[in-house]
Order: C-alpha cells, then structure tokens, then sequence
C-alpha cells in the first residue's frame, strides 16, 4: 500500500481547456484562466509546484470590455531608448494583436515568481475560432462565466 497522498502522477496530469473570449468580459475571463494556469481548481494545489493546466482560448477578437475602457485604456511599453515611452489603445491594439490584449491582462494576473513564464507557455491565443488543438481538448467553458454570488442566511 502506497503512503504518498497526492502527488501521484494522476494527479498532476495536464487537462486542456477551451474557453470561447466571444463576449466574455477581459477582467472576469482573465482570472478564472489565471486561476486554472496556475492549478487553483485542483485539490493539490500548492504555490511553489507547477500543477495547472493548458487552457487553449478562441475569439479573442471578439472580446469585451465594460465602461468606456474600449476607447480610453492605454497600454504602454518602452523601447529602453530615451523619450520611448510607446502608448496604444485598446481598439487599435485589439485590431492590430488582439492575442496580446489576453495575455497581457492573464500575465498581470498570475504571481510574480519563476513559474509565470512556464504557465503563460501553456496559454495558447487565437483570434478566431479555429486551432490546431481539436483533439487534446478535454473541458470546455462556451458559455459565460457565472458570477459567484453568495447569500447570507
């Protein structure tokens, strides 16, 4: 009889997700795929171990945002040259790379350590619906995310 709880191989085997961004909130869909990068649905879950799993998004293109951010959130980087400060906006920034809107807002998302760049690696973007993924997904989130409400009794 085995005395190891846990952490089997079966319990840190990867699932693929498949979440449709078609009129999903960015705010709302980033977490819950930061949450599943990082392994938080999982019963194992521990910060420092790598247990999440790959989440495969479609439509990115066709994502929403609340309020008047489509015309006033400013993304910005530098070009480490003097005065290279780069502003774009998010209408032109989703009509130029809309993957990027995604991943920008799930990579503020996850914790700051050594294992953000290994669970960004398993986010795959695509604009539209199609990807060569089709037969390792397993879980599927098409419909809107539920808003977690709680009720005192």
């Amino acid at each position: 009889m085995s005395t190891a709880i846990g952490n089997t191989a079966l319990a840190y085997a990867r699932v693929w997700h498949l979440v449709d961004a078609r009129g999903q909130v960015l705010g709302r869909l980033g977490t819950q795929i930061a949450q599943t990068l990082m392994g938080k649905h999982k019963p194992i879950y521990d910060p420092s171990s790598d247990c999440g799993d790959y989440v495969v998004v479609i439509n990115a293109k066709h994502i929403a945002v609340t309020g008047r951010k489509r015309e006033q959130k400013l993304y910005r980087h530098h070009t480490r040259f003097p005065g290279g400060l780069k502003e774009i906006t998010f209408e032109r920034l989703q009509e130029k790379d809309s993957e990027k809107i995604i991943e920008k807002a799930v990579s503020g998302m996850l914790p700051k350590n050594r294992l953000r760049s290994v669970r960004i690696g398993r986010l795959m973007i695509f604009p539209e619906a199609e990807h060569p993924y089709v037969e390792n997904i397993i879980k599927r989130y098409d419909t809107k995310i539920p808003l977690v409400t709680q009720s005192i009794e």
